[in-house]
């Protein structure tokens, strides 16, 4: 039975849990460890609860909680969930247990680590159920300190000049997002109060109307700022130069929650903001949208490409794959090329996990990321080559995984749009075939170097973390409706949204 204020239990539950480990004396990190993940059970046990009890056919919130916060200035805590935020709620409580598992090995700082990546967690979950713009704000701001931090303490060689340009990338986004949610709430009158609002309900609904969004060329400046925003967190080419350092400084569980969780923030605040507020302006700059997400498909890919870390590799090919979902929010001639890349925002993010998690655990046996000084480690490994190859084999789209089905809507939807575009992003998949075969066979064909010889197969623990991603790529891959049957009313009241 789900208890009542589910969705705050859910966001605050991870903070409690922060809360108990700063009590913990120093000398017991196994403590610290096991309190963390306990924090994150309930959340995912909900999460699941949801999933299953969400009612597929009502496209509006649910689970709504809306109470005073800041009377001064109308600010409520409104959250609720719908179609487009309940996949990413899911994704957030199953990657943050995931990745607690991952970090068993940080014996650094253990305390600072745990409490941070908990304050983390609650904030990515605080983003997907807000819908007062000011609380939004709040929980995307609050995620950027424990992110710079746990790059910055915890993170490789160069982690300080990867935390601080993830800090100020991202900060700039923030600037502009302010900005336009300023012009909202003076620019709004709530029905009834005629007080200034940040609900978005009552934004999406007066938007057209909004009395400083009538003046000159503020309305496309304000969609503009906003895209730019959140076109920095996606990202999307070429605003992309934070993320490859942050990806490889940063320690792997972060860098899984960085790909599964922080880049869909993007994609999910264009459609939970950007579009409701400003459908307008939506369908104006929508063929600009489609040609930066073919840029990043095609410049991702390439650089992809020429990488010689494993690590960066598959930074660079998440700057690729997001490419599609950009591509498929451009297009409202009908559901088939958003609901694809809703759905690739969930199967990114599992597939993404996956790689990086596997790149940790060649990691902490090899000491380094260099694609070239590996070789024969499928017979040394023949387990962990058997994840990796599956992992792989997703990333690259291939037929009864779950990438496949994803970013074939995408693209069936967008042809019938952007033809020469789409066709041109076809050649990203040939592209991510090419550098993710090559790795594979460059790091696990041909002869064994001796060097490598004795590295231990994949320990129970690895496994834990990777068994349950590699059900849902496969499971998804053969029957995708459990989540389009979820995205699908919410989408298609978007979609009519800004094509009204």
């Amino acid at each position: 039975m789900l208890p009542e204020h589910l969705l705050s239990w859910m966001i605050f539950f991870p903070v409690i849990g922060a809360g108990l480990i700063l009590l913990v004396p120093k000398k017991y990190p196994a403590l610290m460890k096991s309190m963390a993940l306990a924090a994150t059970v309930p959340p995912l046990g909900w999460a699941v609860q949801l999933f299953v009890q969400f009612d597929r056919w009502d496209g509006g919130f649910q689970y709504v909680e809306k109470v005073a916060w800041i009377r001064a200035f109308n600010i409520e805590y409104h959250i609720g969930i719908d179609g487009i935020s309940i996949p990413m709620v899911l994704l957030t409580a199953l990657l943050a247990f995931i990745c607690v598992i991952a970090s068993w090995n940080i014996n650094q700082y253990v305390r600072g680590y745990f409490s941070l990546f908990l304050l983390l967690d609650a904030s990515m979950m605080g983003v997907f159920c807000s819908l007062d713009f000011f609380l939004f704000y709040v929980f995307w701001e609050l995620m950027l300190l424990p992110m710079y931090f746990l790059i910055g303490v915890w993170g490789g060689p160069r982690k300080e000049y990867a935390a601080i340009k993830f800090f100020l990338f991202t900060l700039v986004g923030s600037v502009l997002m302010l900005v336009v949610m300023l012009v909202f709430y003076f620019g709004s009158a709530e029905p009834g109060s005629g007080l200034h609002s940040f609900d978005l309900t009552v934004l999406a609904d007066q938007g057209a109307h909004l009395s400083l969004l009538q003046t000159g060329n503020v309305r496309w400046l304000s969609y503009l700022a906003l895209l730019i925003g959140f076109a920095i967190k996606i990202p999307v080419v070429p605003f992309h130069t934070w993320l490859p350092d942050a990806h490889v400084e940063a320690p792997t569980a972060i860098s899984v929650i960085l790909a599964g969780v922080l880049l869909k923030m993007g994609t999910y605040g264009i459609l939970r903001i950007s579009y409701p507020l400003l459908p307008d302006m939506a369908l104006r700059f929508a063929p600009y949208v489609a040609f930066f997400g073919l840029l990043s498909i095609i410049y991702g890919a390439l650089c992809a490409m020429a990488q010689k870390d494993l690590k960066k590799l598959i930074a660079y090919s998440s700057i690729s794959h997001m490419g599609f979902v950009v591509l498929g929010m451009s297009v409202f001639t009908n559901t088939t090329a958003i609901n694809g890349a809703v759905l690739q925002m969930f199967n990114h993010g599992t597939v993404t996990a996956m790689l990086f998690l596997l790149v940790g655990v060649i990691y902490d046996r090899a000491h380094h990321r260099d694609i070239d000084r590996f070789g024969g480690l499928a017979q040394v490994m023949p387990v962990y080559a058997g994840y990796t190859g599956l992992a792989f084999f997703a990333a690259l789209g291939l037929p009864g995984l779950s990438s496949f089905i994803s970013e074939a809507l995408v693209l069936l939807g967008s042809f019938q749009q952007y033809r020469a575009v789409t066709i041109i992003a076809t050649s990203g998949i040939i592209l991510t075939a090419g550098y993710f075969l090559w790795t594979m066979q460059r790091v696990f064909l041909g002869p064994t170097k001796e060097q490598y010889a004795g590295l231990p197969e994949i320990s129970l623990r690895e496994a834990l973390t990777l068994t349950p991603l590699a059900v849902i790529v496969v499971g998804l891959g053969f029957y995708p409706m459990p989540v389009l049957n979820l995205i699908a009313t919410t989408l298609q009241q978007t979609v009519a949204l800004v094509a009204h």
